[in-house]
């Protein structure tokens, strides 16, 4: 038995809940990079032993590349790194509900966790519209965690397209 009270006790969940949260701010900031360039503000980084390996934007329009989704930039960015396509040990941080596609690179990746903030009411695949990660047929499961930092992402994404529309 210990002498601490319940407070001084370290807690796992708060303790992952700070790490979550200090990973998506980064992953906010280059959301921010995406909006300078008048794309969708969506960022995302690529964590490997506690460390970010690899970050991205949206760049589709910039690059003409409608696969230049965040996660799709942060993934391809995190496999040179690694010398390796699958990323197996590694937690995507993104900033939005990952559409089918950028879910699917994710399954091909072998990511083993994902954490996002905002849903994505329209095209969400992991709650929102499709509950792909809840699939059976995968050869490979994705551990995640929806809504970190949510109502900055929104909050981020809200006024992009109010200032597209005026």
């Amino acid at each position: 038995m210990t002498d601490k009270p319940i407070a001084d006790i370290p807690n796992d969940i708060t303790k992952q809940s700070e790490i979550d949260e200090a990973f998506m701010a980064q992953a906010l900031s280059l959301a921010d990079s995406a909006a300078e360039h008048n794309e969708v503000p969506v960022g995302a980084v690529v964590v490997f032993n506690g460390e970010v390996i690899a970050s991205g934007f949206n760049r589709p329009i910039v690059d003409n590349d409608a696969s230049a989704h965040a996660e799709i930039n942060a993934l391809r960015e995190a496999g040179k790194v690694l010398g390796n396509y699958r990323l197996p040990e590694c937690t995507l941080y993104v900033t939005l509900e990952p559409c089918t596609m950028c879910l699917g690179a994710m399954i091909h990746a072998r990511i083993s966790r994902l954490v996002f903030a905002a849903n994505e009411p329209r095209a969400g695949a992991v709650e929102s519209q499709l509950a792909l990660l809840d699939q059976t047929f995968f050869n490979h499961s994705i551990e995640w965690q929806g809504g970190v930092l949510a109502s900055e992402s929104s909050h981020k994404l809200k006024q992009f397209f109010k200032r597209r529309r005026t």
